[in-house]
């Protein structure tokens, strides 16, 4: 029976949590009921990797296949039915970035982890962190990125503008954001773009649920070097940590506990080799009070 699942989920999560939620219990309930994946996935007449990937929350799933999973598992309490046929159609929604139009898989993927996520530990080497960006300054950096394209450049501002409303709305995403000092010298967009980029970092890291910090260039080589990445939390029993990579070779998303480990190891030493929150808001108010 679903005894500790809530149908509700965080902020506008979309999709993601409802599908974790989902895909646990049906695992949980399958093995129970002493059911393996070969002779569920015959039933439904799919292969073994789909029920690998319905029970990972990694896809959604119908609601006919839902009813002959519960079904097949024996589950005949009707509140324990209803609460799994919730989960399904919550699981297939389509997320609040819908609405921007087609975006990459990979990029949906990562919006629809960090709407439900609780917590995001952050290291940025060239830009600042997504969420703290101004509109001016995502505009300066997205149009370089997508050079005459501007439409293209405006639909990813607006929705990166919009993603950060996980900052605000309850509960609030609590962010943990160390920025090589590089990042603050960049004039991206020019002077002007800078400095109110700069004064809103000031601003936003004196919110209760974000800290930020500064790895000055008096550090020298740093493990951080070798790029940016996200280690991005959820609640403990719905899932555990993963940690999303940019690189050039395309998006990574890594989940096994040696990778989680190493990761977690690396933003250890960075957050240590920082300088404190208060240290980094003087700064960056000097690097844009020196900004011409």
């Amino acid at each position: 029976m679903f005894t500790t699942l809530e149908v509700d989920v965080a902020r506008a999560s979309g999709p993601t949590i409802a599908r974790w939620q989902l895909g646990r219990e049906l695992h949980r309930l399958r093995e129970a009921a002493k059911v393996s994946h070969k002779e569920i996935a015959a039933e439904l007449g799919c292969s073994e990797s789909k029920i690998y990937k319905i029970e990972s929350g990694a896809v959604g799933v119908s609601r006919a296949d839902v009813i002959v999973m519960l079904t097949r598992y024996g589950v005949e309490d009707e509140r324990a039915r209803h609460t799994a046929l919730e989960l399904q159609r919550q699981g297939k929604e389509r997320g609040w970035w819908a609405k921007f139009g087609q975006l990459p898989n990979p990029y949906s993927m990562y919006i629809g982890l960090e709407s439900a996520a609780t917590a995001v530990r952050n290291f940025e080497l060239a830009v600042v962190p997504g969420l703290l960006q101004t509109e001016a300054y995502a505009y300066a950096i997205t149009s370089a990125a997508w050079p005459g394209q501007s439409e293209e450049a405006r639909r990813r501002v607006e929705v990166r503008m919009t993603r950060q409303a996980c900052l605000t709305e309850e509960p609030a995403l609590k962010f943990w954001g160390i920025v090589d000092e590089g990042v603050l010298r960049r004039q991206t967009g020019g002077p002007d773009v800078m400095r109110r980029q700069l004064h809103h970092l000031i601003e936003m890291s004196e919110r209760p649920n974000i800290e930020l910090q500064v790895l000055p260039f008096s550090e020298g080589w740093h493990p951080g070097t070798v790029g940016s990445f996200s280690i991005l939390e959820f609640p403990e029993d719905i899932h555990s940590p993963v940690v999303y990579v940019v690189s050039q070779a395309g998006d990574a998303y890594l989940e096994r506990e040696d990778d989680l480990r190493r990761v977690t190891l690396t933003y250890t030493h960075l957050h240590a080799a920082a300088l404190s929150v208060n240290k980094s808001r003087d700064l960056i108010a000097a690097i844009a009070k020196d900004m011409t």
